[in-house]
């Protein structure tokens, strides 16, 4: 007769905690992230990250399907560990206000990029930019798009535009491209370069704050200063406007024809006047000279 055996809360925890678990999956990861960051992926093994990691060799395909598999696991987790989604949404949500909400998470990206790397999350995911894998794709998709989508709907809400709209996107651009300039950029020569800098963090954070939200603003007005010329007809300033043909041949006609009569007007009245400003032909030079003194 079979016997039915309990399994106690400590069985519970043994069977939790065994090699094939969560927290291994995380620690293999973790090891991985930190492997493939100081030796590439073409160079990091399976071997030497379980070697490191403790773990089984069987572990790699186990949790990740192959050596590839882990690599984009990697660079997943270390994209949103240096800042997640989940992270940037919550400190939106804090206020109802558009600007009040971009000012939070432009802070904490400036804090971010004013601290400057801090783990192995920072060369890795700087590697695979400079020297894209088959993953680049895999790390867009789950991890960066995401992150471009939430950023575009916090500036279009301030810029009072759609996250479509090409200066919206501008805006995203500008904005994030130096924080991860100050991310990347060694701190031996940010102290060389510009030692007044590396001395305090906290005011270049704050400073970057006020200089992205300063260049939004700009951007938005010089949006809607556009919008307006092509709406009536006018030409915008460096480019010409696109749309509204109609209305525009309809406003440029008259002018056309004003200044064709106004040339006309004005070629009748110099046939009609005396040459003033002419040389004389060589017969009244002659005239001249013969003339008498009186």
């Amino acid at each position: 007769m079979a016997t039915h055996v309990q399994k106690t809360p400590a069985a519970r925890t043994q069977r939790a905690s065994r090699p094939d678990g969560a927290a291994t999956r995380q620690h293999l990861l973790d090891i991985a992230g930190q492997v493939f960051a100081e030796r590439g992926f073409a160079d990091a093994t399976s071997k030497e990250i379980c070697e490191r990691a403790g773990t089984p060799m069987a572990s790699v395909n186990y949790h990740f399907g192959s050596r590839e598999g882990l690599y984009e696991a990697a660079l997943i987790e270390a994209h949103t560990h240096i800042v997640g989604l989940e992270e940037l949404a919550a400190l939106a949500e804090e206020s109802a206000d558009p600007r009040a909400r971009l000012r939070a998470v432009l802070e904490r990206l400036a804090k971010l990029s004013a601290n400057g790397p801090g783990s192995w999350t920072y060369l890795l995911v700087l590697r695979e930019v400079l020297s894209p894998s088959g993953a680049i794709t895999a790390l867009i998709e789950k991890a960066v798009r995401p992150k471009a989508a939430f950023m575009l709907e916090r500036v279009a809400d301030v810029m009072g535009l759609k996250p479509d709209d090409a200066a919206v996107q501008r805006a995203v651009l500008l904005t994030v491209l130096p924080c991860i300039a100050m991310m990347i950029a060694p701190r031996k020569i940010q102290a060389a370069v510009l030692p007044a800098v590396s001395q305090d963090r906290g005011a270049l954070a704050d400073d970057f704050v006020r200089f992205a939200m300063a260049g939004i603003d700009a951007l938005a007005a010089a949006h809607r200063d556009e919008k307006s010329d092509a709406e009536e007809g006018r030409p915008v300033k460096g480019r010409p406007v696109k749309g509204r043909v109609a209305k525009g041949r309809a406003v440029e006609a008259p002018l056309a024809k004003e200044r064709s009569a106004k040339g006309g007007a004005a070629k009748v009245h110099a046939d009609q006047a005396p040459a003033a400003n002419t040389r004389p032909g060589k017969p009244a030079v002659e005239q001249l000279r013969k003339k008498p003194l009186k």
